[in-house]
């Protein structure tokens, strides 16, 4: 792969680095700004498809912020996994390394949390963010086999 596709290629594993790293970092009155105002919106959608269905604003609010970190993941993980099989050429292995990468990545994720204005770490997101990447570098792999 000429040198040239390796940056395009790993240039877009940072970037998207870079921007789940800038949403760890909004304090959580950001944070909780920002996807409640999803919450708002997806509600106000739900009641007047099916208003005879209730839907808790709570609920959506869980299931949107661990959606978010499920999905962001499972981007990392595509890119990681086709970084790797483009420059390093290790077909098999790099699932592995792939998913100990992005793991090793949401980590850092969550103890940078620890130093942001209410925002915690947690193990559980951790785990959430492990599994996205996962399921992405299992696609991937998966696809590129065909």
């Amino acid at each position: 792969m000429a040198l040239k596709n390796k940056w395009f290629t790993w240039g877009g594993v940072v970037a998207w680095m870079g921007l789940i790293f800038s949403f760890s970092a909004q304090p959580g009155s950001d944070s909780g700004a920002l996807s409640g105002s999803i919450v708002e919106s997806l509600l106000q959608m739900w009641h007047a498809l099916f208003p005879a269905v209730s839907l808790e604003a709570d609920t959506l609010h869980f299931i949107i912020r661990k959606g978010a970190h499920f999905t962001v993941y499972f981007i990392l993980g595509l890119l990681v996994a086709h970084a790797l099989s483009k420059s390093l050429q290790i077909d098999k292995k790099h699932v592995l390394v792939t998913i100990v990468i992005c793991c090793l990545y949401a980590v850092s994720d969550e103890l940078h949390q620890a130093y942001v204005p209410n925002r915690g770490p947690s193990a559980w997101d951790v785990l959430l963010d492990t599994t996205g990447s996962a399921v992405g570098t299992f696609i991937y792999a998966w696809v590129k086999r065909k």
